[in-house]
């Protein structure tokens, strides 16, 4: 069985558009292959094995999102709603020491803590799953336990 894998609609834009990129610099690759080989002696050609290379690394990159996308489920927390945490949720935490942080709980192809979106398979979001406006959570972070209490939960 294929495991289904989360994704926002912008996600799956995002992920779209690598692919895009990767596919637009194939033939761009192939041209220095074929220029490479047009040097001569292949076994000590630089520029023949490092376009290889990077065609190589093109290639799995590919297949690597080609798989990502096979297994997305698009789900848009737009078309959400409720009053407990869940996918695609953005939820107002404060901590211990009054500071407040906002979380967006996304697929782990989407995960960029700078702006503040985990993914949801995270111990933080994990903790975070179920939970209603009021509720208090214990999640171990990098710097230790820490108890955070849920201000707000939206679907946006």
């Amino acid at each position: 069985m294929v495991e289904k894998n989360p994704i926002t609609p912008e996600g799956l834009t995002r992920l779209k558009e690598e692919l895009a990129k990767y596919r637009a610099e194939r033939p761009r690759i192939v041209e220095q292959i074929a220029h490479a080989r047009e040097l001569g002696d292949l076994k000590e050609n630089a520029e023949y094995h490092a376009a290889k290379e990077r065609q190589g690394q093109i290639e799995e990159m590919m297949r690597v999102i080609e798989d990502k996308l096979a297994r997305a489920e698009v789900i848009d927390p737009k078309t959400l709603a409720g009053d407990k945490v869940a996918f695609g949720a953005t939820v107002t935490l404060q901590d211990e020491h009054e500071k407040t942080v906002i979380y967006k709980l996304v697929g782990a192809d989407e995960t960029d803590v700078a702006r503040g979106f985990i993914s949801v398979t995270s111990p933080m979001a994990r903790s975070l799953i179920g939970k209603e406006v009021g509720d208090e959570v214990k999640t171990r972070t990098p710097g230790g336990e820490r108890i955070f209490e849920i201000l707000a939960i939206e679907f946006k």
